[in-house]
């Protein structure tokens, strides 16, 4: 009988062994858990911080670029005017012919896929906006203002298949429509160009000065391969300058003498 006392007080005393290991094991394990759960917080936290510090440099320099963008872009485009005898900075008012005037804006709203793209600017007719007044950059012509409200604009883009533009070969080439080839944001078709007009693929290509909206000469891309269309004419692909997947801030040109042009057309 005491030999019987003695195995059941043994097994109990393993079973209770046992249970106060296993216990141990979960409290180990749940504070694991808990450490776990601290230090990937505490992870998290500094992740965060250091994501939040990265952001602000990867900003600021970003917003460098930008402005340095910015800075070579009006260069560029007073450069360009300059060329054509028309500096918007030395007579942004010049009431004399075939003078323009000039309103920085910034795009609010743009479509680039659609075959008829379009695009809302910052600046109304409270800012001198007006109809029929054309949108360029430092690296080309990008659309035309199609309708003004009190601050803002809707534009037609150069990305549009009722767009044209006409432009030159080089600065004393052949003169044809510059239109959209319908594909990609950087690339134009020069059109009716006569055979007899030799040029390189490589030549730049001008607005030609033949409108009431644009000035004469503003750089507008590439000239590339060509065919031969009728048999009369060239067709011309053209690399833009602008490529209109990164664009935000443009310049409005309006040509002072519009409605006498206009009214003589009549």
């Amino acid at each position: 009988m005491a030999g019987n006392r003695n195995i059941f007080q043994k097994v109990l005393n393993a079973a209770i062994f046992i249970l106060m290991e296993v216990a141990a094991l979960n409290m180990i394990d749940h504070n694991a858990a808990l450490q776990n759960i601290w230090l990937t917080r505490g992870a998290h936290r500094v992740m965060g911080a250091l994501w939040g510090t990265s952001e602000s440099i990867r900003y600021y320099f970003s917003l460098k670029k930008q402005n340095e963008a910015l800075a070579q872009e009006n260069f560029d485009l007073r450069q360009a005017l300059l060329r054509s005898g028309k500096d918007p900075l030395a007579a942004p008012r010049d009431s004399s012919p075939g003078s323009f005037s000039y309103i920085p804006a910034e795009i609010s709203v743009i479509s680039r896929n659609k075959q008829h793209n379009y695009m809302i600017i910052d600046k109304g007719y409270e800012d001198g906006i007006q109809p029929n007044s054309g949108i360029i950059t430092g690296k080309g012509v990008v659309g035309i203002i199609d309708a003004v409200e009190k601050h803002h604009a809707y534009a037609l883009t150069f990305m549009n298949t009722d767009v044209s533009i006409s432009a030159r070969l080089g600065t004393e080439g052949a003169v044809g429509p510059l239109v959209w080839d319908g594909l990609s944001t950087s690339g134009a078709i020069l059109k009716e160009i006569p055979l007899q007009f030799k040029y390189e693929p490589g030549d730049t290509v001008y607005t030609s000065g033949y409108s009431s909206i644009f000035p004469s000469d503003i750089p507008l891309g590439v000239a590339g391969e060509s065919r031969i269309i009728n048999g009369a004419t060239n067709e011309i692909k053209v690399r833009l300058l602008q490529d209109f997947s990164a664009l935000r801030f443009v310049t409005v040109v309006h040509n002072n003498d519009l409605e006498e042009m206009e009214a003589l057309l009549q």
